[in-house]
């Protein structure tokens, strides 16, 4: 009888664990470049009651084992990143990015400490810098800070590969930077640091990030469009469905623990 009890105990904390990351989801429904979590279960040990035996031989055959669940645990919070809905802003300095790729962006100039992102709500500073909300340098292809200042040019605009386009009053226009697109191997092993931030792991990828080179844009992997933002990938219809389902097994695991104590006090009321 105690089995069933702290079998139940084990489905409602992986039920609040589940609840605990559609709640995260729904309030990031509206994030720039939020990825939603899922939470996948797996059982627990199994008490093994008697094992199988395999058939003699002389006309007796096997038997399966036979176990007794012990209740269930999270097995993982996978990071889904699947691709948000685009906004378009019609900002130049308003980015994201159409394929697998990240910007890279970091708290200093020298570009040592460096997050991978897919909110690209960036402007300018007073120095012209391209930064994130946080105020964290957008790097280039090079790992340098990204610089607009208005003494060099009237207008710039920003190209499909990345390419900073910058014109003089003459119409001349230059390029001397190219904003960073990176990708590593394995999204999923990114860790969230808040601030629609990545940190890089060794099982994200083992070497670090690595640059997708400027090209074509009609054959590269990944394109920046300027002017758009990439919006939450969160679906609030499957997420309220997941909801449903997260309420109904938290109720079905509280119930198993209250007949499972009414069993209990009719034994006990037996032996009185």
């Amino acid at each position: 009888m105690l089995r069933s009890m702290y079998s139940g105990i084990s489905g409602m904390k992986g039920f609040q664990t589940k609840l605990d990351v559609i709640g995260n989801n729904i309030a990031n429904v509206n994030t720039v470049g939020f990825k939603k979590s899922r939470v996948m279960f797996q059982d627990i040990l199994n008490q093994n009651i008697s094992g199988a035996s395999a058939p003699t031989g002389d006309g007796i055959g096997g038997v399966n084992p036979k176990q007794v669940g012990l209740g269930v645990q999270t097995a993982s919070i996978d990071v889904v990143h699947s691709p948000g809905s685009p906004m378009t802003t019609n900002l130049i300095s308003d980015l994201s990015i159409e394929g697998d790729g990240f910007f890279i962006v970091s708290p200093s100039q020298d570009g040592e400490a460096r997050y991978l992102t897919r909110a690209g709500n960036f402007t300018r500073d007073a120095d012209g810098f391209l930064v994130n909300a946080q105020g964290m340098y957008v790097l280039d292809s090079g790992g340098a800070p990204i610089q607009i200042s208005r003494e060099e040019f009237v207008s710039y605009s920003i190209g499909r590969n990345g390419s900073i386009n910058k014109t003089d009053a003459a119409g001349v226009t230059t390029v001397d930077q190219t904003i960073g697109m990176f990708t590593v191997s394995n999204p999923g092993g990114l860790k969230k640091i808040g601030g629609s931030l990545f940190e890089m792991t060794t099982n994200a990828n083992p070497g670090g990030a690595t640059e997708v080179e400027p090209t074509d844009p009609t054959t590269a992997s990944s394109t920046i469009v300027s002017g758009t933002l990439e919006m939450s990938n969160v679906d609030l219809t499957e997420e309220f469905t997941e909801m449903i389902v997260a309420q109904r097994g938290f109720q079905a695991n509280s119930r198993i623990i209250t007949t499972s104590d009414s069993i209990l006090e009719e034994l006990v009321n037996l032996k009185r």
